[in-house]
């Protein structure tokens, strides 16, 4: 059910082989946190810097994950990659891949933390074959922290460059793990991502996956970001769960409920917005954004 798309650099037209892209996509991966290697810092180890605040019901929302853009008139909520800059005087999600690995970064996790790299019992590494992405492996405690560094130092990214809550993606890569992996696994690593929010003033959002809903207080969730929520029947329980504080993404031609129909039913309860498969800038051949 998930929708993801390329990195942003990996999108640009001519530059998906390119070495300057790969380049770039390794540092994305790797570079980003200033206190030296990727994630160094130990989870909930840094001081709020600012008090944590989450989105309001019924702020009017973009989902521009593909590439920044001039909000749309009346926007007043976005979410927009981590290596992107967030819009000034909106309230602004950093989008990371957190239990994937991004595409264009899997050289950079093979060189530096194979082990993370989730396999199957023959050895082999296990893909979300509809993204080509390697599934990161939660399995183990020792695991986890690990991963809970690297990522860590992505939001400590995301407050540094001025955004106010954070979506880690692919919460539900265990019903894609072949059985590798649980739900309490990723939750147990949920709960470690939503205490480094916290601790750097950020607020978080659970990304897909109603099975979670229940231990969204336990792990440290604000609000949900979920896509395609109409198509699956899944808004009411996410407007429920989180007092309308939720930003639903439906695609343009997928799924069988149209969007005026989803508008119908949802638009008074969630943020809703519709947008092209690959969330293209405006301007990019392909490009949808309606609303309600």
């Amino acid at each position: 059910m998930v929708r993801r798309i390329l990195h942003p650099v990996l999108l640009r037209s001519g530059t998906a082989t390119s070495l300057a892209a790969c380049l770039a996509a390794l540092c994305l991966a790797g570079c980003t946190h200033s206190t030296g290697a990727a994630g160094e810092g130990e989870p909930g180890q840094r001081p709020p810097s600012a008090e944590v605040l989450p989105p309001k019901a019924g702020m009017a929302f973009d989902y521009q994950i593909g590439g920044g853009y001039a909000p749309p008139d009346g926007v007043r909520a976005l979410s927009r990659d981590r290596e992107d800059r967030p819009e000034p005087g909106l309230y602004n999600v950093c989008y990371v891949n957190a239990f994937q690995t991004q595409p264009g970064t899997l050289q950079w996790w093979q060189d530096t933390h194979p082990d993370l790299l989730l396999r199957d019992g023959d050895g082999d590494t296990v893909i979300d074959e509809g993204w080509d992405e390697v599934l990161l492996d939660t399995s183990t405690p020792k695991k986890r922290a690990a991963l809970a560094r690297i990522v860590g130092g992505w939001i400590d990214g995301c407050q540094e460059r001025g955004f106010q809550a954070v979506e880690p993606d692919n919460l539900d890569s265990f019903e894609r793990s072949e059985g590798e992996l649980t739900e309490s696994d990723n939750a147990a690593l949920a709960t470690s991502l939503a205490e480094r929010a916290h601790a750097a003033g950020l607020a978080i959002g659970q990304k897909n996956t109603t099975r979670l809903l229940d231990r969204r207080a336990e792990i440290g969730f604000d609000f949900a970001v979920t896509e395609e929520c109409a198509q699956y029947d899944e808004c009411g329980a996410y407007a429920d769960a989180y007092e309308g504080r939720v930003f639903a993404v439906e695609y343009e031609g997928e799924g069988e409920v149209d969007f005026g129909e989803a508008c119908a039913a949802w638009g008074d309860k969630v943020s809703l917005v519709q947008r092209d498969l690959a969330v293209l800038p405006e301007g990019r051949k392909g490009h949808t954004y309606r609303t309600c």
